[in-house]
């Protein structure tokens, strides 16, 4: 197959062409800062349309992955950047989509779980789940983000593209081992001691582990009956607490310093980011794909975590062994 990733650079897209580039596949990124990579990278700005869009006529797939970064202060330049990033670049792929001589046959589209509700009572499902916005008392980052995720699905909606099947992954957090990545920077906080709970811990953490991710991805790809949204996610989301404690548990740390509500506020200003990414219960579960029979490898935080952490570890050991410039980077300790 040949596989475009508009927006691949980041950690998800590359977690993604590493995989299907190693199984033999064609892989494109569309980046707005090529950087050599063993798969083919095309520079592109996310619109209008460029030559860029000659890779998306006779590919097989399509996966858009644009847009903004989420961490960052939601301050005006901000909150207009991360949307029109999204809402623009999606236009564009679906104009190069409705326009190719031989389209995709299939379009994946980034989403977030984090439009659903922040609730406790109940897990958010992609068929019954509660979009976000009107919640008693919810900050105004928080609806801001639900107006970003529902633009962006708006957007893609809106594109006319009858010869391609169209999938919307609402993803939650996808953790892989990789440095800069959010498994990453929870480590580096659980290893100083500073990987206790967040705000009361009753939020729910939703998560995938990065293999199943892919796999969920594959999996859409060769399920020609499946369109529209669904829950890219582990069917165990769990409260933050418990989800510190395990990453405690399977790295041996018996202590994590637990960060208050006022805390987590305070550090955001500084680290220029937002609480809303770890205070907000994003309860998700993946019915559609557990209906329709895809089986996770790692459905239980435990088993995942503890697989993560092992290849967190050997992928640093060369660097402790020898190499005094691969120091740990600086991460945001509020993703």
């Amino acid at each position: 197959m040949t596989i475009v990733i508009p927006g691949g650079s980041g950690q998800v897209g590359t977690v993604l062409a590493r995989k299907f580039h190693g199984d033999g596949h064609e892989v494109v990124v569309l980046s707005r800062r090529p950087q050599p990579r063993p798969w083919r990278v095309v520079e592109w700005d996310g619109s209008p349309l460029g030559n860029w869009s000659g890779e998306i006529d006779g590919a097989d797939v399509v996966i858009n992955l644009a847009g903004r970064s989420v961490n960052c202060r939601y301050g005006a330049a901000n909150r207009k950047a991360m949307i029109e990033s999204r809402v623009q670049s999606t236009r564009v792929v679906g104009q190069a989509i409705a326009r190719a001589l031989r389209p995709p046959r299939l379009w994946l589209q980034a989403s977030t779980a984090t439009i659903y509700a922040h609730r406790f009572d109940a897990a958010n499902d992609d068929a019954s789940g509660i979009l976000g916005g009107n919640e008693p008392d919810a900050p105004d980052t928080w609806r801001f983000s639900i107006d970003v995720a529902r633009a962006w699905e708006r957007t893609f909606d809106d594109a006319s593209t009858p010869d391609t099947r169209k999938v919307a992954l609402r993803s939650a957090m996808t953790m892989s081992p990789d440095a800069g990545g959010v498994f990453d920077t929870l480590m580096n906080l659980v290893k100083r001691g500073l990987g206790g709970r967040a705000g009361d811990g009753r939020q729910f953490v939703s998560w995938i582990h990065a293999d199943d991710f892919v796999q969920a991805v594959q999996w859409l790809i060769a399920h020609d009956d499946i369109s529209g949204v669904v829950n890219v996610a582990s069917p165990n989301p769990l409260p933050n607490a418990d989800f510190m404690r395990t990453l405690r548990d399977i790295s041996g740390v018996a202590i994590g310093l637990p960060a208050s509500r006022w805390m987590l506020e305070i550090g955001a200003v500084f680290m220029r980011t937002e609480t809303e990414l770890i205070l907000k219960s994003r309860r998700v579960v993946p019915a559609r794909l557990l209906e329709q029979g895809f089986v996770f490898r790692f459905p239980m935080w435990q088993d995942a975590a503890r697989d993560l952490f092992e290849a967190w570890q050997r992928a640093r050991r060369p660097a402790r062994a020898g190499d005094s410039r691969a120091q740990a980077q600086h991460t945001n300790p509020l993703l």
